[in-house]
């Protein structure tokens, strides 16, 4: 029982933390990019990784010839199968789908799989490297005191911070253009990497990508003699091997074996997932960047985004603010709102309004005189 306790409160400890800690300068679906989506590739690579040196990859028929031999010059070497065969019979016009003795289409890249994978998730880290990069905790530091992690501070210490951070975004007014420009800029970045790599994918895969995940739902739909798995197609788990060595006289012997390829039956579930993973998030990043371009186009987008991350300030001073600041003014203060306390925010706000519009401390000074 009291493992189960500690656990609980260990778990609820951690969600705390994750939900309440400031320091957040993006958005989720920015994080579903370089956080998500390059740690599940990482995850990919090396579970790749793992069968290929530390299985067995291949496992080819002897042939004459030593097992462990035969299997590393067929896994070196390009193995092949025959384009024409995947429509055939199984059984009647080819032994295996992908099996004849026809023109040959070679197969190399299964080896370079983890690799790729790996290089995938360094290209999907970039733009969050990048904005990080720019961004240099600079949130981190401001809210310092106000911030998610300090819910209860002095009345004082709250009073001298809230004026700081005021005197600080006033003295940084229509200076943080590029502040914003960045993150957009890592945005648009986001966007073109996972449309990049589903073309790049695509081109290596033969132009089988793009309808891969399209092709597998449907497989179970296929008629039954002339089905065969798409995923073996750009994956084929039995492939042909030829091989060619002196004979006992010292004439040149050719051996043509079959090949089993395990690893495949892993590759072909991770491309599985990835394509309806990058289908999804490229989606997600273009609506990201249509709603980009809307806060660049639109005060009332602006203000609206604000209000809703922090509902209780007033929303006379917040429009305000939203109309004499910048587009990079208002992201540096739409992030403060994701990152600080909603009463100091408010405060924060108040400030802003009254140090940005004189007549605000004329009608809250503002006494009418009693009617005699």
């Amino acid at each position: 029982m009291d493992l189960v306790s500690n656990w609980k409160n260990l778990k609820c400890y951690w969600s705390l933390r994750v939900a309440r800690s400031s320091g957040s300068v993006d958005n989720w679906i920015f994080a579903l990019h370089y956080k998500f989506t390059s740690t599940i590739l990482i995850i990919c690579s090396i579970t790749v990784a793992i069968h290929q040196f530390l299985l067995n990859p291949i496992k080819c028929t002897p042939s004459n010839s030593p097992s462990n031999a035969l299997d590393t010059f067929c896994w070196m070497l390009k193995s092949f199968s025959v384009p024409f065969t995947w429509s055939e019979t199984d059984g009647l016009n080819a032994p295996y789908p992908g099996k004849a003795d026809e023109s040959q289409e070679n197969h190399a890249f299964y080896q370079w799989i983890y690799l790729v994978l790996f290089v995938q998730a360094i290209m999907f880290y970039i733009p969050g490297f990048f904005w990080k990069s720019v961004e240099k905790r600079r949130i981190k530091k401001l809210t310092s005191g106000l911030g998610l992690d300090y819910p209860a501070i002095p009345e004082e210490t709250k009073t001298i911070n809230t004026k700081l951070l005021v005197k600080y975004i006033l003295s940084s007014l229509h200076h943080n253009g590029r502040y914003f420009f960045c993150f957009a800029v890592a945005e648009v970045l986001n966007f073109i990497n996972v449309v990049g790599q589903v073309y790049l994918i695509d081109n290596a895969f033969g132009g089988e990508f793009t309808t891969y995940g399209l092709k597998v739902i449907g497989f179970t739909e296929w008629v039954h003699y002339k089905r065969f798995d798409p995923m073996a197609k750009i994956f084929p788990r039995i492939i042909r091997c030829t091989l060619h060595r002196f004979g006992a006289s010292g004439a040149i012997q050719k051996y043509d074996v079959m090949c089993a390829l395990p690893i495949n039956e892993v590759s072909e579930k991770v491309y599985i997932f990835l394509w309806f993973w990058f289908f999804i998030l490229a989606i997600l990043s273009g609506l990201a960047l249509v709603y980009r371009l809307a806060v660049i186009m639109s005060s009332k987008v602006r203000f609206l985004t604000t209000r809703y991350r922090d509902t209780i300030c007033d929303a006379v001073h917040l429009k305000i603010i939203i109309k004499k600041f910048g587009l990079g003014d208002w992201f540096l203060l739409d992030l403060l709102a994701k990152n600080v306390e909603p009463q100091n925010f408010k405060d924060i706000v108040q400030g802003l309004a009254k140090e940005l519009d004189g007549n605000l401390i004329y009608l809250e000074n503002y006494k009418p005189k009693k009617s005699s």
